[in-house]
């Protein structure tokens, strides 16, 4: 979109979308791209909160200048998040207005400092400090660690704006409608939770800190740095936050597998195909050769069960298996059932070395674990078939 859009009348989206980043922080895919969402209040002073990546701010310094009113200048700009894709065109933004003050808290400084070598026009805010831009009154809420130690939060007390940075944000470019009346929300419930998982799902902890900070507040817009606007169901997505940040899961089961010549690729259609007749309708079958780990770990995330099965490589696991038990001990993911399965040639390894992340991350786990040497045999597939019963029973009580 090539003009502001307005959120209420002094407050505006100035946003970019990115359709060209391949992988966002160089690890995950954005194939419906991405959204980098600022905004400008104008009002007896101007304030613009959080910029775009540095390769939009063409883009971003036209809708400013678009938006200013005559006679009128820029301010501040506050800063909620000082990650590069939202604090990228600080420099810039300064050659262009000089004189702006730039709000943030005292962390956000040696941030400032340390990407950018900026040590002037500071202004320091604590939590619950208000700016005063004249009729819109700004309250800035700290939010440590959602998801870096200088995160916080920006309320208009006026028209009731929560200024989120990256909480409540997802994937996907903001296609001609900025709010979540005017999208399509499905299509983006599943980039949203990949966002989360990904990038915020980590710091579940402070996400729910953050979310107790708030509740209080009259929020009618919740307008983050990614993704849709929230001004028809704000709630929603702050309880889809809460969730996910909690932990919480729906009946489901991901079979994620590692298989080189299709033996515990059997193994996994049995297992799925046991589920199914146990009732469970919310089955995912992910290769973990072919389907990305972002995909896998935002699935994981919303279902109750998981079953990992690889075969032996080298004396251990399969890497692409490795990488994601790596991934899912990084995220410190709780409150899931793990079922175990493999197979094996010359040298075993690649179980054991699943059954010890089972150990480590203290998720129950359902029996039997399977092992099959050269190709999966009928006991091994009668096994496979009662992995899945149990498991069945286990994520349904």
């Amino acid at each position: 979109m090539n003009a502001a859009v307005p959120i209420s009348q002094e407050i505006a989206w100035i946003g970019v979308n990115d359709r060209e980043t391949h992988l966002f922080e160089a690890l995950w895919p954005l194939p419906e791209g991405i959204s980098y969402n600022a905004y400008m209040i104008c009002d007896e002073k101007v304030a613009l909160i959080d910029t775009v990546k540095i390769n939009s701010a063409l883009s971003y310094l036209e809708k400013i200048s678009a938006m200013l009113p005559a006679g009128k200048k820029v301010d501040y700009l506050i800063i909620n998040h000082m990650e590069p894709d939202h604090s990228g065109s600080i420099k810039v933004l300064l050659q262009q207005f000089p004189d702006l003050q730039i709000v943030g808290n005292k962390k956000t400084m040696g941030f400032l400092e340390g990407f950018y070598d900026i040590t002037e026009n500071l202004h320091v805010v604590k939590d619950g400090d208000v700016l005063d831009l004249g009729k819109h009154k700004l309250r800035f809420y700290l939010t440590p660690m959602v998801h870096w130690p200088e995160t916080m939060m920006t309320y208009d007390t006026v028209d009731k704006v929560l200024f989120s940075g990256d909480a409540f944000g997802g994937f996907g470019t903001l296609d001609g409608g900025i709010f979540d009346d005017e999208v399509n929300i499905a299509f983006y419930k599943d980039e949203i939770r990949r966002y989360f998982s990904n990038i915020v799902g980590k710091f579940g902890k402070p996400v729910l800190n953050a979310i107790q900070k708030l509740q209080n507040l009259d929020i009618r817009v919740v307008a983050p740095t990614h993704g849709p606007i929230w001004r028809q169901d704000p709630a929603h997505i702050v309880e889809d936050y809460r969730r996910w940040s909690a932990h919480e899961t729906e009946i489901g089961v991901v079979i994620a597998y590692g298989s080189m010549y299709g033996n515990t690729e059997k193994m996994a259609d049995t297992i799925a195909r046991g589920l199914a007749e146990a009732g469970i309708e919310n089955v995912r079958v992910l290769n973990v050769s072919k389907t990305h780990v972002s995909y896998i770990i935002n699935d994981i995330w919303r279902f109750k069960g998981l079953i990992l099965g690889s075969c032996t490589y080298n004396l251990g696991l399969f890497p692409p298996m490795d990488s994601l038990i790596r991934h899912l001990e990084n995220k410190l993911l709780t409150n899931r059932v793990l079922g175990i399965f493999g197979s094996y040639s010359w040298s075993g390894g690649g179980v054991s070395a699943l059954k010890a992340f089972g150990e480590q991350s203290n998720w129950k786990v359902v029996e039997p674990v399977i092992e099959a040497q050269y190709a999966p045999h009928a006991e091994e597939m009668e096994q496979c078939a009662a992995l899945a019963r149990n498991m069945a029973n286990e994520i349904n009580t």
